[in-house]
């Protein structure tokens, strides 16, 4: 078990040098979530004028739901960016037998591996576009520390379902010749349905429950909430959290079930 560990610790590890090594692309994913942070911003603005409390948020919180999203972009990988071109493409090419010898556990290596990335792009790529925000528009951030544990733990799980999701987009390669038609669709129901684009209390109604049921929505529309302190009770909270952790538990299993039938499709072609 101590082995089991230290090994997918040594995994994170390397995903997370991998990814510190991108200097220049990290100063422009920076620039750009900066960027397109002000720009969304400034829409929210004329927006929540227009719409004062639109989705249970008044305006410092809209504001706080924007800037915060940036820092989770490229963390979430909620558009693009993300381990499952790299997993379709070994499997188009064959070298996923490489990884079905490794002495480990193929969705946990890729696991690991995509949470070093993730922490990587949560500082390289999260700090700075929260901190332009923070000192430019009113936010509403939290004082209270047990909140921003409970967020990162809110945070944390939300990986781990964006995670669990792209691996079932790079399972599908097995039977899938090209990715690139299912990885588009994903990006847009991402964007839609996380609440990337607008905050998912927005959607009134039966459509709004719906989505917001969906496990999109533990990826980040869960955390901001915990955040902005709409899940403050201890009961809330826990809620939301057991929310997220049920959809980690049924999207690990499913991808656990198409792994073992992609191995023995492998087999089956003689791979």
């Amino acid at each position: 078990m101590r082995e089991e560990v230290a090994l997918y610790a040594a995994v994170a590890a390397g995903g997370f040098r991998r990814y510190a090594t991108y200097g220049t692309a990290t100063a422009a994913g920076v620039f750009t979530n900066t960027v397109f942070g002000f720009i969304v911003a400034f829409t929210y603005i004329a927006l929540w004028e227009q719409r004062p409390g639109l989705g249970g948020y008044d305006q410092a919180q809209a504001l706080t739901f924007v800037w915060v999203s940036q820092s989770l972009l490229a963390a979430g990988a909620l558009i693009g960016g993300g381990f499952q071109e790299e997993l379709q493409e070994r499997v188009r090419t064959g070298d996923i037998a490489v990884d079905l010898y490794r002495p480990a556990d193929l969705q946990m290596w890729w696991l690991a591996a995509d949470l070093g990335r993730a922490a990587f792009q949560l500082l390289g790529r999260g700090l700075v576009p929260l901190a332009a925000g923070a000192l430019v528009f009113r936010l509403a951030l939290p004082s209270d520390p047990s909140r921003w544990l409970l967020f990162l733990v809110s945070v944390t799980l939300g990986l781990v379902v964006g995670f669990a999701l792209r691996y079932l987009l790079g399972l599908l390669a097995f039977w899938l010749l090209d990715g690139s038609g299912i990885n588009l669709m994903a990006t847009v129901v991402s964007i839609f349905f996380s609440g990337m684009l607008l905050p998912l209390t927005v959607f009134p109604g039966a459509f709004g429950e719906f989505v917001r049921a969906l496990p999109w929505a533990a990826m980040l529309q869960v955390p901001l909430d915990v955040l902005l302190g709409e899940h403050a009770g201890a009961g809330d909270a826990a809620g939301a959290l057991a929310f997220q952790a049920g959809w980690v538990l049924v999207l690990l299993g499913a991808g656990r079930l198409l792994q073992s039938a992609a191995t023995r499709k492998v087999v089956v072609q003689g791979g």
